[in-house]
């Protein structure tokens, strides 16, 4: 992840993972899963080819599974606390007024039926329906760097309509079906309410169709980039409202085609280099939603620059994208742009938290091992990207703001499970 780092560097990073795992222990009436804990994230940093129960024990030299599969299944904490720690920890660090908070939802594939939340449910992996657990993500992201501050478990209908087999799942009582977008409002409202600085939300049109959450942004004065799908409902073409020629988003296209003005920019530098698009943005009137006051609606579109999406007609078109904005109105549109880019940070977060510290790999079934061992990953690569904002790889320079690359999320997590 960081190349040309020294043994100095290496060794204060031990340090300071110590100092993490430590400040932590409030989390624990005992000592004993305090030191469980620790070696628990140190495991999920270790290089291991898997990242389960068996395979932490042996890494923490433990003879069996038992004491990691207690700290998850058995011992008495609560994992919110942890999260709210995690949060602390990030803010106190990559703290900033101009953040993003970003949301998405990432999944692991499961066998069976038994593991909380499991059912088949699109999967963004495959971009197919599969046997799946969805969790909804939250990231906090600045120029410094960023990482996940906040999960939920997405629980179909067919779980929340079923209560005993939510009891025996561990699920709390209280706990009602939720949309994914929903959720997302829950993780946004918990950081208003913890104070965590930022000024934007970015998602997907997946969320950016949902009109709550449009609602939420727009009754606190609240920018976002959304994306959202075509038939987003207009009233009008630009500048002229309510004029019955632009009744959704992609009616727009028309008006992009006349005049002609898209402009070439790069939204940030991805894993193979600058991500180039074009770009032509609106100010729209979106159909009964008024922006908040001083702020205007812009539908941006975004062009790919080679033909890479087959048409109903067989051929090859290039792919168009669509993004509303909530947003004051002086906002420079190289603004928004380099905002609709940032939304690839939760991307790669969530392929990090999969990939290097086991995201998708547990071996539990119900609700609170679930949070526990989802929240434990989230301390894990808060410290590297702590760690990586305070040791920048030797070709960048600190000062200038940093792009994501584009994450694929490439995890199939594990079938197992336990407890």
């Amino acid at each position: 992840m960081m190349l040309g780092v020294t043994a100095e560097q290496i060794a204060e990073w031990d340090a300071e993972l110590s100092v993490l795992t430590g400040s932590l222990g409030f989390l624990f009436n005992r000592p004993e899963p305090r030191v469980v804990f620790a070696q628990f994230i140190e495991g999920l940093l270790a290089e291991l080819p898997k990242k389960n129960g068996w395979t932490l024990s042996e890494s923490a030299g433990h003879v069996t599974a038992d004491r990691m599969q207690w700290l998850l299944n058995g011992s008495v904490w609560e994992a919110d606390r942890l999260r709210d720690a995690v949060r602390d920890y990030v803010l106190s660090h990559l703290g900033d007024a101009d953040a993003s908070l970003v949301i998405d939802d990432t999944q692991a594939r499961k066998k069976g039926t038994r593991s909380v939340g499991v059912a088949f449910q699109h999967c963004g992996l495959t971009g197919d329906v599969r046997n799946c657990q969805t969790m909804v993500m939250l990231t906090y992201a600045t120029t410094a760097g960023h990482a996940l501050i906040d999960r939920r478990l997405y629980l179909p209908e067919e779980w929340t309509a079923d209560r005993e087999r939510c009891r025996e799942a561990g699920v709390p009582h209280e706990v009602a079906f939720a949309t994914k977008p929903e959720l997302a409002i829950a993780m946004l409202e918990q950081a208003r309410a913890a104070r965590v600085p930022f000024t934007w939300i970015l998602a997907d049109a997946g969320y950016g169709r949902d009109p709550q959450l449009r609602a939420w942004c727009r009754q606190r004065a609240v920018p976002y980039v959304l994306g959202v799908p075509v038939d987003l409902p207009l009233d009008g073409p630009p500048g002229k409202p309510r004029q019955p020629t632009v009744k959704r988003a992609d009616d727009l296209l028309h008006y992009a085609k006349a005049r002609d003005q898209w402009e070439r920019r790069s939204c940030g530098d991805g894993a193979k280099g600058t991500r180039l698009y074009d770009w032509t943005a609106f100010a729209v009137t979106v159909k009964d939603e008024d922006p908040a006051d001083t702020f205007t609606h812009w539908l941006v579109l975004r062009r790919s620059l080679h033909p890479n999406r087959r048409g109903k007609d067989g051929q090859l078109h290039r792919e168009i994208a669509y993004f509303l904005v909530h947003a004051p109105a002086d906002t420079a549109i190289s603004q928004i742009i380099a905002r609709a880019g940032g939304r690839w940070q939760i991307e790669e977060d969530n392929e990090l938290n999969k990939q290097l510290v086991g995201l998708a790999q547990y071996q539990v079934r119900k609700w609170t091992p679930w949070h526990r061992h989802v929240s434990a990953c989230m301390p894990a690569t808060a410290f590297l990207a702590v760690q990586r904002a305070v040791f920048p790889e030797p070709d960048q320079d600190p000062e200038l703001e940093q792009a994501p690359d584009p994450g694929k999320d490439q995890s199939t997590g594990e079938s197992g499970a336990t407890g």
